[in-house]
């Protein structure tokens, strides 16, 4: 009987050594280490994944499934239920290391009917909830901040990048011998931003950059809500998760759009994660998000080349 462990990231900024750290804890043996490719997105149903489509066909009964957590093999209710299933028709066991789950025998069924227990059932449906409840409250209150801080004329969220018709003017000021800090101010920009602006001027620039490609102008497109309240709901990097935040929020009815500016390499990015509201591969599509998500391709498809990593 094999023990196959189940690793994976949604970003490829980020790495597997919290679950690396979990799972050497549990004292494994002999594992057969299944890693999903970075940047896997948690929304894209489990038995679609390809490293777990692996897992499932190396499997054989009596085996047993190990994960650090539940939620880096599945996030909503039905995916679980999902998984479940499939793991009790191949007679593979389900070990959780870590979280709310590790308590719980996710396998236990009837022994007459041979369907999931009620009480597991439930307590799986419940703890998904909240787990839902949870982001959505964090949604929300992230909207009510920015909606307060409007009011108050300001704009929430991390400063803007410099403008791209105030780089030349960053770039010269810097030269002759204006501070970070000063240029921050005067652009009411990060020092961040300015950093990036005059990222080849600096004195610890290498060699290597100075021979890579400038990237791109950032180019500003305006996002529909319903394409930008997907977005920050799942896990994005650094910079992708940065043109959000710096987004601002133009409000049209009862929606609103948000206003990205970004190179265009970030926003083919962002525009690839959205693909799900389009529907395909078993999930369902909503008219309205999928109607939003292609205004946004629509604007992002005018930016000339495709996405650079």
């Amino acid at each position: 009987m094999a023990n196959l462990v189940y690793k994976r990231v949604s970003t490829d900024q980020q790495s597997t050594a919290r679950q690396d750290l979990v799972l050497a804890e549990a004292g494994i043996e002999d594992p057969v280490v299944f890693e999903e490719a970075p940047g896997t997105s948690s929304r894209l149903h489990p038995l679609q994944r390809a490293k777990f489509g692996e897992l499932l066909t190396y499997a054989r009964p009596g085996d047993t499934v190990h994960i650090s957590e539940m939620f880096r093999l599945v996030r909503g209710n039905q995916h679980i239920l999902d998984v479940l299933d499939v793991l009790h028709r191949d007679q593979v066991a389900l070990r959780i290391h870590d979280g709310a789950f590790s308590a719980m025998d996710l396998t236990a069924r009837h022994p007459r009917t041979g369907e999931l227990l009620s009480t597991v059932k439930f307590m799986v449906q419940t703890l998904a909830a909240a787990g839902e409840l949870q982001r959505d409250l964090q949604r929300e209150l992230t909207y009510d901040g920015l909606r307060a801080a409007e009011a108050k004329g300001s704009k929430g969220g991390r400063r803007p990048a410099v403008a791209a018709d105030k780089t030349a003017d960053v770039r010269t000021a810097y030269l002759e011998g204006r501070s970070i800090a000063a240029l921050a101010r005067d652009h009411r920009v990060s020092r961040g931003a300015i950093r990036t602006a005059v990222a080849d001027l600096l004195p610890d620039h290498t060699a290597t950059e100075e021979d890579a490609p400038a990237p791109k102008s950032p180019v500003t497109l305006d996002m529909p809500g319903k394409v930008a309240d997907y977005l920050r709901a799942d896990e994005l990097d650094d910079v992708e998760r940065a043109a959000l935040d710096q987004g601002v929020t133009v409000r049209r009815g009862q929606g609103y759009t948000l206003r990205v500016t970004a190179v265009p390499a970030v926003h083919h990015r962002l525009l690839a994660r959205c693909q799900p509201l389009d529907g395909g591969q078993g999930l369902p599509a909503i008219p309205a998000q999928r109607k939003a998500r292609r205004e946004y391709e629509n604007r992002v498809s005018a930016l000339k080349p495709g996405p650079q990593r």
